[in-house]
Order: C-alpha cells, then structure tokens, then sequence
C-alpha cells in the first residue's frame, strides 16, 4: 500500500517519527512537510533527532494567516496527491497541514486516516478545535489515543473506522527516553539540577497576543521564587519584547531558544514541575510522571486533569502562583495513554492482510 503522510509543525514529527519507522517495513510512505513549522529549532533539528527519513516533499509554505496558509497548502497538496496517487493519506493531530490534507483527499476520494483522532477540547474559539472536528468527519479511519476520544466521536454520530490504539507520542516517549538520557547535554548546558527547576512554555495566540494575558504569567514566571527555564517560541519572543517583558525575563528566568526532542525530553522528565500551554506537553509531562500546570481555560487532555495530575489555570496570576507552590500531582498514575505499542496496532489496521 502507498501512504502519503503529512506533516508540518513540531508535534506531528514526534507522533510521525515511530508510525513511519513501523509504517516502512511494509508499505511504502510518501512523506510530505507542508513547512509550516520551518525554524532550524523548529524543524530541522526533530528530523535528526527523531531520525526522520527526508521529506519526498517539502512544500515551504511558511506562517501566513489561516486562511492563505491553508489554502497554500491545499494547493500545494493536491499537485502532490494527484502526481503520487496514494492508496491513503495519514494526517496528524489538530494543526492547519491536518486540516488541509484531510480535506484535499478527502475531495479527491483518497481514504483518509486521522491520528489523534476524536480530541475535543469544547472550545470553538481555538483554531485546533475547528481542525480536529472538520478532520475527523472527513476521516476514514480514526486513531484514537484513548477511550474518551473514542466517546467523544460517538457523541457526534462517528462510531465507523474508529480505533482506540494508543497514543503514538507515547511511543515516541519510551524510544527516545534512554537516547536523551544518553546524549543529551542540556542539564550541564543550562547549569541545572534535576528536580531543581520547573520548565516553561507559552505559544498560544490566546497567551501571546493579549497583553494582559502575557504580562500575567512572566509576572507569575519572575516572582515565583522557582528557577525557571523557558525555552522561548518565536512567536512569544516577537511578543515579550513588543509588550516590554523581555529585559525582566531575562533577568529573572532562564531564557533558551526553542531546544530539539531530545533535549526537551530530558528538561522535561528531570523538571520539578511543567507550566505549559501545549497540548503535547502535558501529554509528556504526564507520561514521564511530572506535575503539569496547564496555563489555558480547557485541555483536550481532560483525562490528565481527572488523574490529578494536571491542573488547568488561564492565565490568572494568582493562580499561577498558587499552583507552583501547592500542586504536587497524584501519587499513581493509570495507563491511559496505552502501552507504547500504538504505531503497531494502527499498522495491523492498516494492513489488507491483517
């Protein structure tokens, strides 16, 4: 079978890097990057250490606004699928190279199969919501990463080609976990002690673009008397220095550009706790067994939450600081993300033979 996989932003390389490695011992996979994500720290630096094969294609597309963004890559992929004339089309998680792919072979009647299928956060507002609905209703096979996303699916009538596999990045977390903890330098490099710190993310429109929003968590960030380290998103830097927080950051927190996989991994994995507004993230933190503080009104991850070891703050200051000081995450931790062999099942499925 021929699988034309696409991809584009940080998070659907972590989720490819396994499927892929278990996708080419039997069919062969035409692997398309949109370029969405396009940074060296971005991009470039996830196919190393996730040993990605090279793009057959890359489309370049860059940032632009949703709109000319998404219809870019529309056109983009639809010269690629039409040349290729694939068997199927893989899309990943909730970004606009998922939406675009699915919706180009979907009208191109190309069986469409959704990883990460069946997320819902509830909130229209976000964009990767109006993507993880739109995919999912045009998909043929639905990977789901757990039973809720199954549920979920069924509330809206889908309940046909839906599969609870597991969730890849949980994959991705158990192969790489012993190589970061192998190589990576990050530690040594930041002058950081394990269980020391706590680590940081913030990327989201709703954080970067409001003002308010943005000054209240490097407020948070500063006076929480917690060593912070703060690998910073391009578009959060582009932000922090147009509202005046950069120097205070600076001075205050542990400032690094964005860092490659395995080197999040190992940040992550030895952090005190994780303050994020990733969705990814908090899937990690919850695998390597980190409390996470989730800097966002809702989460797509709401078994994270229920486990008790997630907790959901927006942007409110105070908040913040109260969970840094008093959220310690459960004392055990379920399963809910499968066993680690995802990308197994969803080849088996995938597989006429099987």
């Amino acid at each position: 079978m021929t699988i034309l996989s696409i991809i584009g932003a940080r998070p659907q390389f972590i989720k490819c890097a396994p499927l892929s490695r278990t996708l080419r011992k039997d069919h062969q996979e035409i692997l398309v990057h949109t370029g969405q994500h396009y940074d060296q720290n971005m991009s470039d630096v996830f196919f190393s250490d996730l040993n990605i094969p090279k793009p057959d294609y890359n489309l370049a597309i860059g940032s632009a606004s949703h709109g000319e963004q998404t219809g870019q890559m529309l056109i983009e992929i639809e010269k690629v699928i039409l040349k290729e004339e694939p068997d199927m089309v893989l899309v990943y998680g909730d970004t606009n190279s998922t939406i675009a792919g699915a919706l180009t072979a979907s009208k191109l009647h190309i069986p469409v199969a959704h990883v990460e299928a069946g997320l819902r956060s509830f909130d229209r507002t976000m964009p990767e919501e109006i993507n993880r609905v739109l995919t999912d209703h045009v998909s043929n096979l639905l990977f789901c990463p757990t039973e809720t996303a199954v549920k979920n699916l069924k509330a809206e009538g889908i309940t046909t080609g839906v599969h609870n596999v597991g969730d890849v990045m949980m994959d991705a977390v158990l192969y790489n976990s012993k190589i970061a903890e192998e190589k990576s330098t990050i530690l040594g490099d930041l002058n950081l002690n394990a269980g020391q710190y706590l680590l940081a993310t913030v990327h989201r429109p709703s954080n970067t673009d409001s003002r308010q929003n943005l000054t209240s968590i490097i407020n948070a960030f500063v006076e929480c008397g917690e060593t912070i380290v703060f690998p910073v998103h391009p578009r959060t830097a582009k932000y922090m220095k147009q509202y005046g927080l950069w120097e205070k950051a600076s001075a205050n927190l542990v400032l690094t550009e964005p860092v490659g996989y395995l080197d999040m991994l190992k940040l992550t994995g030895s952090a005190k706790k994780v303050l994020t507004d990733s969705g990814g993230l908090q899937k990690e933190a919850y695998m390597l067994g980190v409390p996470c503080i989730t800097l966002r009104e809702n989460t797509e991850w709401v078994e994270t939450v229920e486990a008790g070891w997630n907790v959901l703050v927006g942007a409110e200051y105070g908040e913040i600081l109260e969970s840094i000081g008093g959220f310690k995450g459960n004392s055990t931790q379920a399963d809910i993300f499968g066993d680690g062999n995802a990308s197994g099942r969803i080849c088996e499925i995938l597989d006429p033979r099987s």
